[in-house]
């Protein structure tokens, strides 16, 4: 079997690297930080945990393939899952709408709203439920899959959201916290198929959250590797790789160390990956990924408190307007704020954590990296003025918090930069936007024979499912390599001699 070599400890590169040794291959994973999971990630803050990654963790529901795929590499393994009553809440001019788990919860109450509204309501409901046939978790006891004829039936309506953005379909409905509802999570232009995915997932129980947060999801997985017989080399960050006659020979690390391998799995990102580490042009299809103007990449800018009171006046995650003068500052209209009281491991008794996001485009991503690289002392105070906006924001919102939050994090593209080599801090890949299938792209590099990636950017958006499955692919591709080779071998030696 082959000697495999993965660039990158992160889920792709973990799972990779378990389905590698599955197949008996020998696994070395090399991660540049001090631990595995990428930004599968969390960190103790003195007696509170932040957690970084999991909002929704697709593949809860054990009637779904994702699911089946998450237990083979040990992330649900003895694991209870966490599944809320809703997703999150909105609130527009003092009403609020949840996405609640019972789908027939949310119509009723979308109805109560907006009687108005009654047949787009139905089409949105209908369109859901569709979904999760199509996601193989549909049905009363979201157990059954749709087949050839269901799909047929379903593209006239699966269609018309793959036109549309998260803002088309909003200006479908004429009440205004209906159209808050459809804007508020993704903002006004993914595409609304992406909405429309997370709103199945999380109806579906396909959405929740396992127990410990990312942190302990990402060991499990670590832990399943290293039982496999999988070695892991930390802070060992790849610098170079060196091509020759259309092979890989060997990998220079930052330490002066060298590596060689039979095949090497990139996870890494391709805009830092090609002609840097790897010195080949990126692959045409990803450079197109790269140059269209409709394919933006995000990040986000989070802080973190603690909280002493016992009772929170939200729950869950909880998204609202920001006031004018903290929005030009925050460079966002809206705060998500979300509370971890069903992890009681996160914070003292009687207390808990609560986090905000706010996402920010390329162009403020690369300013925080920027002032990070060129000015850390700008940079710190950037990040205090930014815990003190939000904790006005949070506290102008719900009165009864203030006095009771203390700051334990701020983090921003610059954090994700440093950490998981991002180009601008992106935690995904791709923002999903209307008239864009999510296809995946060919794992391999045209002109190198033994380079395999696996990253979550060979498919928009990106995320923790894609890179799950894009980890996976990588092995069977060698798999298949090492078939060709065997077969080739034999073809060798049983071809008749001439006399």
């Amino acid at each position: 079997m082959a000697r495999i070599l993965i660039i990158g400890g992160g889920v792709a590169g973990l799972s990779a690297g378990i389905y590698a040794q599955l197949h008996g291959h020998k696994t070395i994973i090399c991660e540049q930080h001090y631990k595995t999971g990428g930004n599968l990630t969390g960190w103790q803050r003195g007696e509170y945990h932040v957690d970084n990654c999991i909002h929704w963790l697709t593949g809860t529901n054990p009637n779904s393939d994702l699911y089946k795929l998450w237990q083979e590499v040990g992330a649900l393994d003895n694991t209870d899952v966490y599944q809320g009553e809703s997703l999150y809440t909105c609130e527009k001019n003092g009403d609020t709408l949840s996405l609640f788990r019972d789908i027939d919860k949310l119509e009723k109450r979308m109805l109560e709203i907006s009687p108005e509204d009654k047949s787009e309501i139905k089409r949105f409901i209908g369109a859901v439920k569709d979904f999760e046939l199509i996601m193989g978790v549909g049905g009363k006891n979201h157990n059954k899959k749709a087949n050839f004829a269901t799909y047929v039936k379903l593209f006239p309506t699966l269609y018309s959201y793959f036109n549309m953005t998260t803002k088309d379909l909003a200006n479908r409905f004429s009440h205004p916290l209906l159209r808050e509802f459809f804007v508020s999570l993704l903002g006004y232009d993914f595409g609304a198929l992406a909405f429309l995915c997370v709103a199945s997932t999380f109806c579906s129980d396909n959405g929740g959250l396992p127990k410990g947060g990312s942190h302990a999801m990402a060991q499990r997985m670590t832990n399943k590797f290293l039982s496999l017989g999988g070695e892991i080399l930390l802070k060992k960050q790849a610098v170079k790789i060196d091509v020759k006659n259309g092979n890989a020979t060997q990998t220079l690390f930052s330490d002066g160390s060298k590596i060689r391998a039979d095949y090497i799995i990139l996870t890494t990102e391709p805009s830092v990956t090609f002609e840097k580490i790897l010195p080949v042009k990126m692959p045409k299809e990803l450079k197109a990924d790269y140059e269209n103007k409709r394919l933006t990449r995000f990040s986000a800018i989070q802080t973190a408190f603690a909280c002493d009171l016992p009772t929170l006046p939200f729950s869950a995650d909880y998204i609202f307007e920001l006031p004018v003068k903290y929005r030009k500052f925050l460079k966002t209209e809206r705060l998500i704020i979300r509370e971890f009281s069903h992890e009681t491991s996160f914070a003292p008794d009687g207390q808990t954590v609560i986090q905000s996001l706010t996402f920010c485009l390329e162009n403020t991503a690369k300013d925080f990296i920027e002032l990070r690289n060129y000015d850390k002392n700008a940079y710190d105070n950037k990040k205090r003025q930014i815990a003190s906006a939000v904790y006005l924001a949070i506290t102008e919102k719900f009165p009864s918090l203030c006095g009771h939050l203390k700051l334990l994090d701020v983090w921003t593209p610059a954090t994700y930069n440093r950490f998981v080599g991002s180009e601008i801090g992106a935690f995904m890949s791709f923002a999903f936007p209307s008239k864009v299938l999510p296809i995946r792209k060919n794992n391999r590099i045209k002109g190198i024979h033994n380079v395999i990636m696996a990253s979550q950017w060979l498919q928009s958006p990106g995320g923790l499912p894609i890179a799950l499955q894009n980890g996976k692919y990588a092995t069977e591709t060698i798999n298949k390599l090492e078939e060709r080779k065997v077969s080739t071998a034999k073809s060798i030696v049983t071809k008749p001699i001439k006399a």
